[in-house]
């Protein structure tokens, strides 16, 4: 039995060595061809919906199950002969998913199906699974001659290889950065917490003289960027973060334009004007050009303010420095914010890190969701088992396995009835093999009554030497958005696995997690979580309500941010053939010309480490723009909760049952409609914001 590819519900990750990987896939990739082979050459006027497209749930399972097993340990342990394996049989993976929608008997055999009058009898969501398989069979070009059908696999499997190094180069060029400091004058400015966690890295990587080590790892650079009083070392780190993926050997410039035309020619041979088109076809936008309208209004609606906050702040600067107002560097922009905001409001993220020890986050955050989901959630012990080292302890079989030592293991069960709903990995703090961001996964839907099963990664403060890892705000923040994914993945109910969790539209699929963060700003809830990590004390009230009156602080700066990347993206991917084969750097220039503040220079374009947009074959590609468009919908979803009760179980039950638990079993407006009695109201998130 290759380990990699059993059925077990909890991974033995020790296993999982690059000797076996190929073995391994190769066995998957043999037997799924021949359950596929199966349900192809069978009579189409004998076969049922159980022979074909619940056959073609299950047939490629035990890959799926080794294929995700792998990303996820590319992800957060990556090493050279892992990475050499996967690449290897990267091409086959993709060219054997991409060959379901080309195979022409699989099709004849699925349409003969759907067009049977035994469909008619189906359940609603047996034939929305029907409805939505054949769509994506079409939209992959099932529908196309053999010639093109063979373009299309050829473009998938050469995606695939493109974005895995694109993905690469953004990783190694990250970690081969890194700056060490021996002079103690130029930290200062720089909290506490970020000294000391520097100064442990440092020693952590041999240092015996007095040094701080910093990286472009999040948790380490963004001290630097907020409070450093030294402009040069400012710019140092400015500089080396927005060159990570623009200078050999880890330059993406080629490979963006590569992936823009590959996407672009996929499209056209699909029958679509532009990728963002064939990609939103059936997302809540439907196409390109009304994401990009979304886009635009936003813009539009805040341009003046966002033009008003740099005004503000070179206006601050000049007169804290005795200089005529100018145009600020990108590398004093955080840092001169954040001096105007303490003086504005008198608060300071390191007065708020305090309360956010990690392990009393996520006890308070399980506490809410507790409250208003009906759930109850358990840490488990776990064990860590190092591949290298043989002949593990023999007490430890039973215990869920992780695949480094800081992962954490959680159940989540019904409270009414007792099931177990799912269970769940949590990883925090950054390290080298891992790649920056936040995300979480789903690693096993179970059948109907069965666990789920998934995890939740992501790149915060680390704890250092006895003191636990305390979190800011925005970092608080993440892990309850990366948690509302969770429960919409292991809170599902839905009988077909590929309607289930977060397999909905994608501008849909950031509502559970956006929700989240509201539970972040409310007095009832930070209450259950926020407390101080030496004194037990909550957060003094006159420091919330500070926290409070700063949280729309330069709003418009914030939302501009989020529409320049989305605007880049959809005008990329809908009019590349403006914009092909000419420097990227222009090109960027060119799209944001309105959206960016004024500043002196101009980095490489953002393009060049977009990990969103390019580190997956489609990923966010065209799909940026979701996450401010599902944030109407939580803005707006989160008005019942403070109408009715934050904590009412009443309505968190609601949003359990219209949302959570119903995956893509109907259609997302319908979905929100049931949960909210009405369409999406735009108005709030202005509202919310400060920006009406």
């Amino acid at each position: 039995m290759h380990t990699l590819l059993a059925p077990n519900f909890l991974p033995k990750w020790s296993t999982f060595t690059a000797e076996s990987i190929e073995p391994s896939i190769r066995q998957a990739l043999a037997e799924a061809q021949q359950a596929i082979d199966t349900i192809a050459n069978q009579a189409s006027d004998l076969a049922t919906y159980a022979s074909s497209f619940l056959a073609l749930e299950n047939a490629s399972e035990s890959l799926s199950r080794g294929w995700e097993r792998l990303q996820h340990l590319d992800a957060v342990s990556d090493n050279p002969a892992q990475r050499e394996a996967i690449n290897k049989l990267l091409p086959d993976v993709t060219d054997f998913y991409s060959s379901l929608s080309l195979n022409p008997r699989l099709f004849a055999v699925l349409n003969a199906v759907a067009e049977n009058s035994a469909a008619k009898n189906l359940t609603p969501i047996q034939q929305r699974h029907i409805e939505e398989t054949l769509a994506d069979f079409r939209n992959s070009g099932a529908d196309l001659p053999d010639e093109m059908k063979a373009r299309i696999a050829a473009i998938d499997s050469e995606l695939s290889m493109v974005t895995k190094k694109y993905s690469e180069n953004v990783l190694d060029a990250t970690n081969a950065w890194e700056i060490i400091i021996t002079d103690e004058s130029k930290l200062a400015g720089l909290p506490d917490s970020a000294t000391a966690s520097a100064a442990a890295n440092a020693r952590a990587k041999g240092s015996e003289a007095p040094a701080w080590r910093f990286t472009l790892h999040q948790p380490s650079m963004s001290p630097i960027m907020q409070h450093a009083h030294d402009a040069e070392l400012r710019k140092t780190v400015w500089q080396a973060s927005v060159t990570v993926g623009s200078e050999a050997p880890f330059d993406n410039s080629d490979l963006v334009w590569k992936i823009i035309e590959l996407r672009k020619q996929k499209a056209e041979i699909l029958g679509h004007k532009n990728f963002a088109d064939l990609t939103l076809q059936r997302r809540m936008a439907r196409n390109g050009q009304t994401a990009l309208n979304f886009v635009e209004s936003i813009h539009a609606k805040i341009r003046e303010t966002f033009l008003a906050d740099a005004q503000q702040l070179s206006e601050y600067k000049a007169a804290k420095t005795n200089t005529a107002p100018e145009t600020l560097e990108p590398w004093e922009i955080s840092y001169w914010s954040e001096r105007r905001r303490k003086e504005h409001y008198d608060i300071d993220d390191e007065d708020l890190r305090p309360y956010f020890p990690v392990n009393h986050v996520m006890e308070g955050m399980f506490g809410i969701a507790t409250k208003i989901f009906g759930i109850a959630i358990t840490q488990r012990e776990t064990v860590f088992l190092d591949p290298n080292i043989q002949s593990p302890i023999s007490n430890t079989q039973s215990l869920p396995e992780t695949w480094h030592p800081e992962t954490t293991f959680h159940e989540i069960h019904d409270t009414a009835t007792g099931s177990h709903l799912g269970s769940f990995y949590s990883d925090w703090h950054p390290r080298e093999s891992k790649r920056g961001g936040a995300w979480m996964n789903p690693m096993f839907t179970g059948e109907l009554g069965e666990p789920h099963l998934a995890l939740m990664v992501g790149n915060m403060s680390p704890p250092v030497g006895d003191t636990p890892a305390l979190l800011t705000h925005r970092e608080v923040e993440t892990i309850f958005h990366e948690f509302g994914h969770l429960l919409h993945a292991l809170l599902s109910h839905v009988p077909v696995k590929s309607l289930a969790g977060t397999n909905v539209p994608w501008d849909f699929v950031e509502l559970p997690s956006q929700i989240m963060e509201n539970f972040c700003w409310e007095r009832e809830t930070l209450d259950l979580f926020a407390r101080h990590h030496l004194t037990g004390e909550p957060i003094p009230e006159d420091l919330f309500q500070k926290m409070v009156a700063a949280k729309n602080y330069m709003s418009a700066t914030v939302f501009m941010r989020q529409m320049a990347l989305g605007k880049l993206d959809l005008e990329l991917h809908l009019h590349p053939e403006k914009y092909l084969g000419r420097d990227l750097a222009e090109v960027d220039r060119e799209i944001l010309a309105d959206y960016r503040a004024p500043s002196k220079t101009q980095g490489p374009s953002m393009a060049l480490r977009f990990n969103h947009l390019f580190s997956s074959p489609t990923g966010y590609a065209a799909g940026y723009y979701s996450y401010k468009w599902a944030e109407v919908l939580d803005a707006d979803a989160f008005t019942r909760f403070k109408n009715e009760g934050i904590l009412n179980p009443e309505t968190g039950m609601a949003f359990r049952e219209h949302i959570l638990s119903k995956g893509n079993s109907a259609p997302p407006e319908v979905l929100y409609e049931n949960f909210m009695s009405r369409p999406a109201d735009p108005s709030a998130l202005l509202s919310r914001a400060g920006l009406a």
